[in-house]
């Protein structure tokens, strides 16, 4: 992964597990990542303007947002999870959301892949993986459905 390379924190499971406890603080849906030069961009949909005026406005209005989580950024959200499971006595269980666990098991994955690259998309609850890897004979795209 270009952003930790050199670094002793190189795997996309706790990157990605980072992320998606974010995403699910933010109550974000149908998300799509990219991994850019200094991050990662997302972009997903989320629900504002929620209420309880009126029947038409309580259900908000869903927009897409775009996210850039820059390497610092990254690194925060890593050092905060390390500090929660870490402390002593150790705090309540928390209760992964849908986009932590999902996520942390592609960052496995792709762990295991060992990509120079990635990209993925949720379509309909399911995630489609895009792994540029790097071969003997050259780089190559390799896609994968969870």
């Amino acid at each position: 992964m270009r952003i930790y390379e050199g670094s002793p924190r190189q795997d996309f499971e706790e990157v990605f597990r980072s992320i998606g406890a974010f995403l699910d603080q933010r109550g974000m849906k149908d998300v799509l990542l990219v991994e850019a030069p200094d991050g990662f961009i997302v972009q997903g949909l989320v629900v504002s303007g929620q209420s309880t005026s009126t029947w038409s406005d309580a259900m908000g209005t869903q927009t897409k947002e775009t996210l850039t989580f820059l390497d610092d950024d990254i690194a925060r959200f890593m050092d905060e999870a390390t500090a929660r499971r870490g402390r002593t006595p150790p705090p309540p269980p928390h209760e992964a959301g849908y986009y932590e666990t999902a996520f942390r098991v592609l960052g496995r994955y792709m762990d295991q892949q060992r990509p120079r690259d990635v990209f993925f998309f949720e379509q309909d609850g399911a995630f489609v993986v895009r792994l540029l890897i790097q071969g003997q004979q050259g780089s190559h795209h390799e896609l994968a459905e969870f």
